[in-house]
C-alpha cells in the first residue's frame, strides 16, 4: 500500500471546492477514494462524485454527508465543503458494501475480500435505520476483530451515504482485509460525577431506582448541591453513562436524560434499561473533553511502531468548535500530535466504534 494524498476545500460553489480539492490530490495511483461533503452541497453529492470518479479515474468511493466535515487539522462545519482522500490499497485488501439494513442483511451480506473473510470495516449509517443499534453488532459478527468505526449520517435535509453509488438508507461501508494495517481509540469526552450505581428498577428507558434508592434523589446526591439547585443547568451538559459490559477499560454509552419526575422521583434516559445494568452520571464541558482527547490521542501514539500513513475521524455534532472553542478543535490536536498526515471524516448523528453506538464521542482511526 503505497501513500495516501488527500484535498479539503471550501467554497460557495460545490464546482469550486471540488476542483480545488481535486488539485491538491493531484495525480498518482490509487484505488479507493473518501469523500465527505457537508450537506449544504448534499444535493449535488452525484455529480461530485462522478466528477472525481472521472477526474481520478478511481472507480471505488466512500462516504456520507454531514453537517461539518472533518480534514487535517481543520474541520468545516455549516459552510459548503468538501473532503477527500485517496489510498492506494491491493485489489484483492477491500469490498464496498451497501444496503445492510436488518440484521439478516448482515449476516449474508458479500464481505470478503480476496476470497479471505474482513478483518475490520469503516462504515456509515442512516440514522433512521430500525434497531441500528442491533444491525451494528450483528454487522460487527462479520468480520474478525469485531471492529466497524464510523458514524451516523448527519444532515439537515436529506441523510445521504456513499458506497461507489449514493444512497439513504441502512449501513454501507468498505470492508478490509487483514493485510492493512490499523490502530484506532475512541474519546468520550466526559467524566464520571459520582460512583457506580446498580439499576434496581426500571421500565424500559426509565430509571426508578439505583442501588435500591428512588432514581432522582441519587441524581441529587450525585450531581451536587449547586446543579440540585438549578436543574435548568443539566441538559447537556449531565448524561447518563451505561457500563459497557464485560469491559475491561471502564468503556461506558454516554446517553442523554431526556425527562426528570421531580414528583415521581424518575429519571428518563435516551437508551433502554434493564435490571441489573451499571451506571453512572457524567460531566461533559470543555476541559473534560479535551483532557480525554489528549489521553486518547497519548494512548493510540504510544502503541504505534511507525508514523501513521493517514487517519479517519468521526466526532459527534454535539463536540467540535461548540466544545473546544474555535480554531483549538480536535482535529488540531491530531495535527500536533501526528503532522499533518491525509485524514477526513465527518461530524456524526451518533458514533460507531468495535460493535456498538455511542455518543458525544470522537474514534480516531489510523492507517499505518
Amino acid at each position: 500500500m503505497s501513500d495516501f494524498r488527500a484535498g479539503q476545500a471550501a467554497a460557495a460553489d460545490w464546482r469550486a471546492a471540488a476542483e480545488d480539492c481535486l488539485r491538491q490530490l493531484g495525480s498518482g495511483a490509487g484505488t479507493l477514494g473518501f469523500l465527505y461533503v457537508t450537506d449544504l452541497i448534499g444535493d449535488h453529492y452525484e455529480a461530485i462524485v462522478q466528477l472525481f470518479r472521472e477526474r481520478t479515474g478511481i472507480e471505488h468511493w466512500v462516504g456520507s454527508t454531514g453537517i461539518g466535515v472533518c480534514a487535517s487539522g481543520t474541520e468545516y462545519i455549516d459552510q459548503p465543503a468538501i473532503a477527500a482522500m485517496i489510498g492506494d490499497f491491493d485489489a484483492d485488501s477491500f469490498r464496498v458494501f451497501s444496503g445492510v439494513a436488518t440484521d439478516k442483511d448482515a449476516a449474508k451480506i458479500a464481505l470478503e475480500c480476496g476470497g479471505a473473510a474482513p478483518n475490520f470495516a469503516i462504515v456509515h449509517a442512516d440514522p433512521g435505520t430500525e434497531k441500528i443499534d442491533k444491525v451494528v453488532a450483528a454487522l460487527a459478527k462479520r468480520v474478525e476483530s469485531g471492529f466497524l468505526v464510523g458514524g451516523l449520517v448527519s444532515a439537515r435535509n436529506r441523510n445521504r451515504q456513499l458506497a461507489d453509488s449514493v444512497a439513504e438508507e441502512g449501513i454501507s461501508g468498505v470492508a478490509f482485509s487483514d493485510n492493512v494495517i490499523i490502530a484506532t481509540r475512541l474519546t468520550q469526552g466526559c467524566s464520571p460525577i459520582g460512583p457506580t450505581r446498580a439499576v434496581t428498577g426500571c421500565q424500559r428507558n426509565v430509571l426508578i431506582s439505583l442501588d435500591g434508592k428512588p432514581a432522582f434523589d441519587v441524581f441529587l446526591e450525585d450531581i451536587g448541591e449547586k446543579l440540585a439547585g438549578d436543574l435548568n443547568r443539566v441538559g447537556g451538559h449531565i448524561f447518563a453513562g451505561i457500563s459497557v459490559p464485560g469491559s475491561d477499560t471502564g468503556d461506558y454509552l454516554a446517553r442523554n436524560l431526556v425527562g426528570i419526575d421531580t414528583q415521581s422521583k424518575l429519571i428518563a434516559i435516551g437508551d433502554y434499561l434493564k435490571k441489573g445494568d451499571s451506571l453512572m452520571f457524567c460531566r461533559r464541558d470543555a476541559r473534560t473533553a479535551r483532557d480525554d482527547m489528549a489521553r486518547m490521542l497519548e494512548s493510540i501514539q504510544q502503541g504505534l511502531y511507525s508514523r501513521p500513513k493517514a487517519g479517519v475521524y468521526y466526532s459527534c455534532l454535539g463536540r467540535g468548535e461548540a466544545l473546544f472553542g474555535k480554531g483549538k478543535g480536535e482535529l488540531k490536536m491530531i495535527k500536533d500530535v501526528f503532522g499533518d498526515i491525509p485524514l477526513v471524516g465527518f461530524f456524526c448523528n451518533g458514533e460507531i466504534s468495535h460493535n456498538r453506538l455511542y455518543g458525544y464521542t470522537g474514534v480516531l482511526t489510523l492507517f499505518i
